[in-house]
């Protein structure tokens, strides 16, 4: 039998790269210009003019006198795939244009296919600096919607190990600011203090990196032997570095010139585009999720957060600096106070069995393979839970339909906000300080290009 198909009734309308001018701004990717089509207001937008000024403005050039300039996105400084494209009138920035998606994985898509017991291994790929993070947010949809609360020493752990994450983190954002700036020993430095808390991470949920370790109703495994000792020596550690960093850096003459006063955004203008975390804590506001929002008991611990003046490139490695500090105050609490008991709920509709039951019990062996298989299934419905990442505000929005895979998933990545600051950070600045305003925001690309 042939099939016989209509293709006299079907209509493709087909467009060739400039045969016509178009009512609408084309995204082709060999482009050369920024926004033709544009709005006075998105102009101005671009310009970095909605706001606050952070330069004193000159009259208008010629548009002869403009050069066009693609940063990125294969440029290291870049952090690999953040693409800008950049307006210049001699070495003055005069618009910038964040183009993303070069390292888009459908991660929020492909959350679809997999069981709420399997998700942890795929969000915990997406702010891969932070991925501990990234696995408590999922984590705690979940469990909102199960309505169920982990056990206060499966709260203990895992602020354990997402507050050294954080710290690691940071270390990360100091060693390759400092690197893009030029300072080659912050770079050593920095990876030298953060192979001590991965080494921990390692021998505690057995990757340096992406780990599955935070999963909904606890943890996967309860911390290892000594690892008080381990935790101890590395905030005794920690902070002794600290204060070589700040003798190497902070009073040193060529930083204060390449960060003070460099990348600024306001306060205000941060809150108009979402932009959170130490680069929001920079212009001046005392927003932390852990102090406003508090979750994991933070209500209960002591630590201070740290806040800037101006809003600068300095402002912003000076507020990591402290962070770290801070956290590692957190972690002591912590270690002090670490309650006995079990690491994850005692629910077998959630839970898997001992691994010592498997061998012993053909229930429990039949019990761990459908847990693994087909997963436990959700009640029906929506939520959204925010955490404090070291990027700022991250945000898992989870919508189940009953069954035992999200029905959508979508998250609020803090670098994706963060990286819409930078317009405003480089607009009239000198081309020269380009890759300090883009280090110092912290942007992880798998946070933006989910």
């Amino acid at each position: 039998m042939t099939e016989t198909r209509d293709y006299e009734s079907k209509t493709v309308d087909l467009w060739a790269s400039g045969t016509e001018e178009l009512p609408f701004d084309p995204t082709d990717e060999g482009r050369q210009e920024i926004g033709p089509y544009d709005t006075p207001e998105r102009l101005r937008e671009q310009f970095g003019r909605v706001i606050a000024d952070d330069y004193m403005y000159e009259e208008e050039g010629l548009d002869d006198d403009r050069m066009l300039l693609n940063m990125g996105p294969q440029h290291p400084s870049t952090h690999g795939v953040l693409r800008l494209q950049v307006e210049l009138e001699g070495e003055v920035i005069r618009r910038t244009r964040p183009i993303i998606g070069y390292l888009h994985t459908g991660m929020e898509k492909t959350a679809e296919t997999l069981t709420f017991m399997q998700g942890p291994t795929n969000v915990t790929r997406m702010d891969y600096l932070a991925p501990l993070h990234n696995e408590l947010a999922f984590s705690m949809a979940v469990e909102k919607l199960l309505e169920i609360e982990v056990p206060p020493r499966a709260q203990a752990i895992r602020m354990l190990m997402t507050e050294l994450n954080r710290i690691s983190s940071h270390l990360v954002a100091l060693a390759t600011n400092g690197m893009d700036i030029g300072s080659l020993s912050m770079m050593l430095y920095g990876f030298r203090e953060r192979e001590m808390i991965l080494a921990f991470f390692e021998k505690t949920t057995g990757l340096r990196m992406n780990h599955n370790y935070i999963r909904p109703g606890g943890v996967s495994v309860d911390l290892p032997p000594g690892w008080r000792q381990d935790v101890l020596e590395i905030i005794d550690t920690i902070p002794e570095r600290i204060q070589a960093y700040h003798d190497l850096l902070t009073d040193n003459p060529i930083w204060l010139q390449r960060t003070k006063g460099v990348g600024i955004i306001t306060a205000e203008e941060c809150r108009a585009y979402g932009v959170t975390g130490p680069t929001l804590r920079a212009a001046g506001v005392p927003w932390d999720l852990r102090k406003t929002m508090p979750y994991l008991g933070y209500e209960e611990y002591e630590f201070e957060v740290p806040v800037g003046e101006n809003g600068d490139v300095f402002d912003r490695y000076i507020i990591r600096m402290r962070e770290i500090e801070e956290s590692c105050k957190i972690v002591r609490q912590v270690v002090d106070r670490m309650p006995k008991g079990n690491y994850r709920v005692d629910d077998r509709k959630i839970t898997p069995p001992p691994r010592a039951r498997i061998d012993e019990s053909m229930e429990a062996l039949i019990h761990h393979f459908k847990l693994f298989t087909e997963g436990f299934k959700v009640p029906a419905g929506e939520t959204y839970v925010a955490i404090e990442s070291p990027r700022g505000e991250l945000g898992c929005y989870l919508v189940s339909n009953g069954e035992s895979k999200p029905w959508r998933m979508h998250w609020r990545g803090p670098s994706f906000y963060n990286i819409q600051g930078l317009p405003i950070m480089m607009a009239d600045s000198l081309v020269a300080d380009t890759v300090a305003s883009i280090a110092s925001i912290d942007p992880v690309m798998g946070d933006v290009d989910r």
